[in-house]
C-alpha cells in the first residue's frame, strides 16, 4: 500500500521489528536464568542506526520513485538488528551473567517502547482515514 511506504511508516516498522526481536532474546535471558554457563544477549540496533546516521553521513537524501532504487543519503533500511553475547562477565556461581532484575528491567522498558510505537502508529493511521474519509 502507497499510502503507508512513507519513512515514518517505515521506521516504525522497522522499530517493532527490533522490539519483537528485543522481547525474544531478553525472553530467552530470563529463561536461563539458572542455567550453567549461560551468557546472555542482547539486541544492538540503536547504536548501529546512530552510526549511520551520524554527521560522517550525507546531509541530502534522495527521492526514490521505486522501492528497488537504492537509498541517497540518511537512511535507516540498511541497518539490521545484531544480537550480541556478553562472554566475558559472570553474576552467579554457576558463571552464569544474567541479572534477573536487570533483565526484567529491559522486558519493562523494551515493552513500554512497543506500546509507544503502536500508539503513534494507530494515531498516523486514524489521521489518514479522516483524511480520505473527508471529516
Amino acid at each position: 500500500m502507497f499510502l503507508l511506504d512513507k519513512p515514518g511508516f517505515n521506521l516504525m516498522e522497522r522499530t517493532l521489528d527490533v522490539t519483537t526481536l528485543r522481547q525474544k532474546v531478553i525472553a530467552n535471558n530470563i529463561a536461563n536464568n539458572d542455567t550453567p554457563y549461560f551468557k546472555r544477549s542482547e539486541v544492538a540496533f540503536e547504536e548501529l542506526l546512530q552510526d549511520k546516521m551520524g554527521p560522517s553521513t550525507p546531509s541530502v537524501i534522495g527521492y526514490r520513485t521505486d522501492p528497488r532504487h537504492f537509498f541517497i543519503g540518511k537512511s535507516s533500511a540498511g541497518v539490521m538488528p545484531e544480537i550480541k553475547t556478553d562472554p566475558n562477565t559472570t553474576v552467579n556461581n554457576n558463571l552464569n551473567n544474567v541479572d534477573i532484575d536487570y533483565e526484567m528491567s529491559l522486558l519493562a522498558k523494551n515493552q513500554q517502547e512497543y506500546n509507544v510505537v503502536v500508539q503513534q502508529l494507530n494515531s498516523e493511521i486514524k489521521k489518514m482515514r479522516t483524511a480520505i474519509g473527508g471529516r
